[in-house]
């Protein structure tokens, strides 16, 4: 949006405003122009064309992320290698009050295509994979999708949203923003460890919520979403129906969102059950080479996120603490309880006020009933040594994942992120040598 400077009593000299009003002018411009270090887009303002389209209700967004990461002791193939992954991002916001005259009312669209190969199936034993990732970019199928078309509606001065559409989960639920490499301390971690239940990015469903707001920072919010497994499949990223449909998905969660203090430090608090009608092979009445039971899935998840300080009265630095708790059925999850905690340190030099650090620890655990049903199938089989082909490890117990991380915003649009991870107990298949990784992130913003 173009602003008009007005001449005040202190132009008293017409030359000198005119030269400041030139000036500001040319700043502004060199700002918006394409890779200035200031613009937030790689390719500038398009000569404000962008700027004003979002004025107007029509905002693009296209983001480039990749990951890499190197192998450098340990793991299951101990030999130094590395690996490269990377996800593009299209998408449209549209505000349809402005366009149309909708009272409240925004329209997305994002189309996602992932490529690469991930460094996790070469540190982990193949025949169990692990559990984590270290590119969290890196999965659910390489390949084109649909990740969201949907419409998102309020009522009564926004205090009742409705969204429906093509969906994700975890961009309403258990959702925050995070700079890890490593997948156990990104956002929707409930989708993580229930992967064939709670769909996260870049896999899309039909669904969505109702979210009310008791106050500005206080919500609850009830998702829908339609199970189909077809979702999976590489071929189907922009599969539209919805057969075969096996059951549904519903989450519940209570929010705060809080700015404490006076200098108002924001904290993002959230609770939630999930439950899945969709049934499951039981673990535990495995027996003679098939199960005898099955049931349906259900779960909760805590995330409780804060920033403690500021700097020099600026609440936009300073040190943030983020921990995680997913709590899984014992009947048909593999892995039925995670943990996690993380601390960030945001602006850490005042010469780099938009910097990060970042640490986290996490562990995932293994339900015991998985580990018996692994053990079963290895005395069917009569194997018990591990270095026999046909042996199916055993994963018992937990797997720890570990990782500090500087985010170096080097431009509005450009954030370089080198890491290093550590992964004890792969896949909690304890012959595996526990693993060191030297990791590279870069977002691009265009």
């Amino acid at each position: 949006m173009k602003k008009t400077l007005s001449r005040g009593p202190h132009c008293k000299v017409l030359p000198l405003c005119a030269g400041s009003l030139l000036l500001v002018s040319g700043l502004v411009q060199a700002a918006y122009s394409p890779l200035s270090v200031d613009s937030p887009y790689i390719f500038g303002d398009w000569n404000g064309l962008r700027s004003q389209l979002k004025d107007d209700g029509v905002d693009f967004q296209a983001n480039y992320t990749m990951e890499s990461a190197s192998n450098l002791a340990g793991g299951y193939r101990t030999a130094t290698t590395a690996r490269y992954g990377d996800q593009w991002a299209f998408g449209t916001t549209l505000d349809l009050e402005k366009l149309l005259n909708w009272n409240d009312t925004q329209f997305q669209t994002t189309i996602t295509g992932r490529d690469g190969q991930d460094l996790t199936s070469y540190i982990n034993d193949p025949r169990t994979g692990g559990l984590s990732s270290v590119q969290e970019v890196y999965g659910r199928g390489q390949t084109w999708r649909l990740t969201q078309l949907s419409v998102n509606k309020g009522f009564f001065d926004h205090r009742l949203e409705v969204k429906a559409g093509r969906v994700t989960v975890g961009e309403d639920f258990d959702s925050f923003q995070s700079k890890f490499q490593n997948l156990a301390f990104g956002s929707g971690q409930a989708g993580n460890w229930r992967g064939d239940r709670w769909f996260n990015w870049p896999v899309s469903q039909w669904g969505g919520r109702v979210k009310y707001h008791f106050t500005p920072e206080l919500f609850l919010q009830v998702g829908f979403y339609s199970q189909t497994a077809n979702n999976y499949n590489k071929g189907n990223g922009f599969r539209m129906d919805t057969s075969p449909t096996l059951g549904n998905m519903v989450p519940v969660e209570l929010g705060w969102q809080p700015l404490l203090g006076a200098e108002k430090l924001p904290g993002n608090y959230r609770a939630g059950v999930y439950y899945s009608s969709v049934k499951g092979d039981k673990y535990a009445s495995y027996q003679d080479d098939s199960y005898h039971g099955d049931a349906r899935a259900y779960g909760g998840y805590l995330l409780l996120q804060q920033q403690l300080t500021a700097m020099d009265g600026d609440n936009t630095r300073g040190l943030g603490i983020n921990a995680q708790a997913v709590f899984n059925d014992k009947k048909t999850s593999k892995t039925d309880n995670y943990q996690s905690i993380a601390f960030t340190w945001k602006g850490p030099l005042a010469q780099r006020p938009q910097d990060e650090i970042g640490i986290g620890v996490g562990r995932i655990h293994v339900n015991s009933n998985y580990g018996k049903m692994q053990r079963e199938r290895n005395e069917e089989n009569a194997v018990i040594n591990y270095n026999n082909a046909t042996y199916l490890p055993v994963q018992h117990g937990s797997e720890y994942n570990y990782e500090v991380y500087y985010n170096a915003l080097l431009t509005n649009w450009l954030a370089l992120r080198p890491n290093l991870q550590y992964v004890a107990s792969l896949g909690a298949v304890s012959e595996v040598k526990n693993a060191f990784v030297g990791g590279l992130s870069a977002n691009i913003n265009f």
